[in-house]
């Protein structure tokens, strides 16, 4: 007589797994021969076997071996369900459902031969191989991988299929979610160094862009070519003006109108509001990157990152407003570090505007007033009380091709009012270190050399949109006022054609004047 508790591994051929009742979780053994299975007055299951005296009514089936499995039939006058089904003899097949009576347990046939190998718990198969791992005498590395290729083939062989298939499945799901880590992990260091590509993108602009950034180095070649370059210029136009009286009285009467601008823009994130700053040591020295230029963050605490612009602007006869160019009010609608920089998150802001009017030593706060969104013009508006300028009259009709014409300006920028000022006046910024963007200007300003230069020349073409003229000019000089004969504004310079030699574009006065309409008159 055998129990399934007297014997941890008997040597079966077939088990019942119990899954109901108070032996639930158990699991009962079946060798060779026939055995009964009865029901203990506690609800516990029995397998005997051969018939031990007890009662008849105790037994609920008994189990015969027959061609490789085992036959099922109830006995004391029981009844069983196999599979769901009432059963009277039945020969069972792997994983049969087995249900002893109404009040009997529900438990699995579960058949061990060469098909259908014991399943081992896998408790067990790590203890063995844990034990052989301490037990052998190899040496550590072929006792580890024995131990490894044991452990893998109890797990692949004797466990159940629904464990190997769980298995498989979490092997699946970690190499799916490994795969989607990387393509993760792939994707934002590709995101990263696409922005700091972009960041780069925008250090390099603004680096490229700062034209009027003017170094200790930049000051001393301007010194030795005062005499030459620019000098010559500025003669050769005195020269045309003397030639011409009357170009000279305009010259001398609308000066005083046409005024230089200066504005510096930055870049903003637009979650945080912080701008852009180069990034500098302890010492407060800016850093520089791989690609040679300055370091830049949101989270920088050097100076902010700035793009300076130059321009040229009027003040327009009984209006108190200055005229000038839309690209010199929005800059960085075509500026290459703006653009670089939308696409990381980054808004342009104007940081800084002003004018400074001829021969006055202090700069006026300007702000935009309009701005056209079919023509390259604008109109500025002087923070606090507008200054008494004559301001510049605007013409009634158009040009006639050929007709003389004086371009007003800034051209070059403060180049070109430095190389005016002379030797002494660059040696003494050298000397006191005054060589910023800003301090330059006012430098400038402040020893009177802040003035327009003029050019004379001929009407070449004109449309509807643009006139085209051959007075020479050159950056800086956007937003100046070309005027006819008699001093009024005719157009507006906007751009030069530096592959066409001698020509520039300006804006038709008729479409300063749709700009003024409905603008209030101080």
């Amino acid at each position: 007589m055998t129990d399934d508790a007297d014997l941890e591994e008997p040597p079966a051929i077939a088990a019942l797994h119990h899954l109901t009742g108070p032996s639930r979780g158990r699991t009962s053994w079946l060798s060779l021969g026939q055995h009964d299975v009865i029901l203990k007055p506690t609800g516990e299951f029995r397998i005997v076997g051969e018939p031990d005296g007890g009662p008849v009514s105790a037994c609920r089936a008994r189990f015969r071996r027959a061609g490789g499995t085992y036959l099922v039939e109830p006995c004391g006058g029981g009844t069983i369900w196999v599979n769901r089904a009432p059963a009277q003899e039945k020969q069972l097949s792997n994983r049969d459902m087995i249900e002893f009576g109404e009040d009997g347990p529900l438990s699995r046939f579960e058949l061990i031969d060469e098909r259908h190998p014991l399943h081992r718990p896998i408790p067990d198969i790590f203890k063995d191989a844990l034990a052989y791992f301490r037990v052998s005498r190899r040496p550590v590395p072929r006792r580890a991988l024995s131990a490894l290729s044991q452990l893998a083939g109890e797990l692949a062989l004797r466990t159940t299929v629904l464990f190997r298939i769980m298995i498989v499945v979490a092997v699946l799901a970690i190499a799916v979610i490994a795969w989607q880590q990387s393509r993760l992990i792939r994707d934002l260091e590709e995101t990263v160094a696409a922005g700091q590509q972009r960041l780069d993108a925008v250090a390099a602009a603004l680096a490229v862009a700062r034209e009027e950034a003017l170094g200790p180095q930049d000051l001393t070649l301007l010194r030795q070519d005062v005499g030459r370059q620019f000098t010559a210029q500025v003669k050769r136009l005195e020269e045309l003006e003397q030639r011409w009286q009357a170009g000279a009285h305009i010259v001398a009467r609308s000066s005083s109108s046409v005024v230089f601008l200066q504005c510096a823009f930055g870049l903003r994130d637009q979650a945080s509001g912080r701008l852009l700053r180069q990034v500098v040591d302890d010492e407060g020295k800016a850093l520089i990157g791989p690609t040679g230029n300055p370091l830049l963050s949101l989270e920088g605490t050097g100076p902010v990152a700035e793009r300076q612009i130059v321009g040229t602007g009027f003040f327009i006869a009984g209006s108190g407003l200055i005229a000038t160019n839309r690209h010199v009010v929005f800059p960085w609608e075509k500026d290459a570090a703006a653009k670089a920089a939308a696409i990381v998150g980054l808004e342009a802001v104007m940081l800084k505007f002003i004018a400074y009017i001829p021969g006055e030593p202090d700069p006026l706060e300007v702000v935009p007033e309009a701005v056209s969104d079919d023509a390259d013009i604008a109109l500025l508006a002087v923070k606090g009380e507008a200054p008494a300028v004559p301001g510049l009259e605007i013409a009634e009709t158009p040009p006639a091709v050929g007709e003389d014409v004086i371009a007003m300006g800034y051209p070059a920028g403060l180049r070109s009012m430095l190389a005016q000022s002379g030797v002494a006046f660059i040696k003494s910024l050298q000397e006191t270190k005054e060589i910023g963007f800003w301090q330059i200007s006012a430098q400038l300003a402040k020893a009177g050399y802040i003035k327009p230069l003029a050019s004379r020349g001929i009407v070449a073409q004109m449309t509807p949109s643009a006139l085209v003229f051959d007075a020479e000019t050159t950056h800086g000089g956007s937003g100046g006022p070309v005027l006819d004969s008699h001093g009024r504004v005719i157009a507006i310079q906007s751009a030069i054609l530096p592959e066409y030699g001698g020509s520039n574009l300006a804006v038709p006065a008729s479409e300063l004047r749709k700009l003024l309409t409905g603008k209030p008159v101080n």
